[in-house]
């Protein structure tokens, strides 16, 4: 079976599954150019309000396929850098999409699939999920981003753990740590994800895609420049039709109705 990424709507959510069974939902680089595409597809359609991303079957992702990665060995390293870059482009596309993108993961998120849930603003994960940078035990190191998520995410010495030792860590201690927002029992992660989708599909998407903005600025901005940004986002919100839905429906105890 070809490995695929399929993308199906659930309301105003747009649900992205990877599907490759045979290699347990391993990646390859006609899923990083469905997911880069399926992203920009979402951006410019205004139903879409939330994307949710997946694996098929139980296991969200295994990473990269070794026995793809063992063949491009024999070839020259550009074409490895060049699968490499497809990955990346679709983690930036994940942070730079202003809409929330909710990761739900049944089983191992491994390697790359790590880096791929982390790259995501929020994580439902399964009682029981395993989350393991395995990148070590093949004498390899990582990639999509994953040392710089988790050395944002966790102390420095957790961090190293994980990545040098190729340690396995489960949902419950992910949670602990704040990395995974919401622990579900097995088999419904996709559903607390959907779920957690519309709550957030409710809300004004023009003040979701400003708080993530501000919260992928805020590493690299000192106070001010941070506050200065904060303003201008604020200013330009204020000012758009759903501050005034919103107000209006806050103060006449509504629900309400954002564009």
């Amino acid at each position: 079976m070809t490995a695929e990424l399929r993308s199906t709507f659930d309301a105003s959510t747009m649900v992205l599954t990877i599907a490759n069974p045979e290699h347990r939902n391993a990646l390859g680089p006609e899923i990083y150019a469905a997911g880069v595409e399926a992203l920009n597809a979402a951006d410019s359609n205004p139903e879409v309000r939330c994307v949710v991303l997946t694996g098929e079957g139980g296991t969200f992702c295994a990473g990269g396929n070794l026995q793809r990665l063992q063949a491009n060995r024999q070839q020259p390293p550009e074409v490895q850098a060049r699968s490499i870059e497809g990955l990346h482009d679709w983690i930036e596309a994940i942070r730079a999409f202003p809409k929330p993108v909710i990761a739900a993961v049944e089983g191992a998120a491994a390697g790359a699939g790590f880096s791929l849930a982390l790259a995501c603003d929020l994580i439902v994960a399964a009682r029981g999920a395993i989350f393991v940078m395995a990148y070590s035990s093949v004498a390899l190191s990582p990639d999509g981003g994953g040392s710089w998520s988790l050395a944002r995410a966790l102390p420095r010495q957790l961090a190293a753990e994980l990545l040098l030792g190729g340690e396995r860590i489960g949902a419950e201690r992910l949670q602990q740590l704040g990395v995974v927002g919401r622990v579900c029992e097995p088999g419904t992660a996709l559903d607390t994800a959907l779920r957690w989708a519309a709550q957030l599909g409710a809300r004004a998407p023009n003040a979701l895609a400003s708080i993530k903005e501000l919260i992928g600025e805020a590493a690299g901005n000192d106070l001010h420049q941070q506050l200065a940004l904060e303003r201008d986002h604020f200013v330009r919100n204020l000012h758009h039709a759903n501050a005034g839905i919103g107000i209006a429906a806050f103060l006449h105890k509504q629900v309400p109705r954002y564009e």
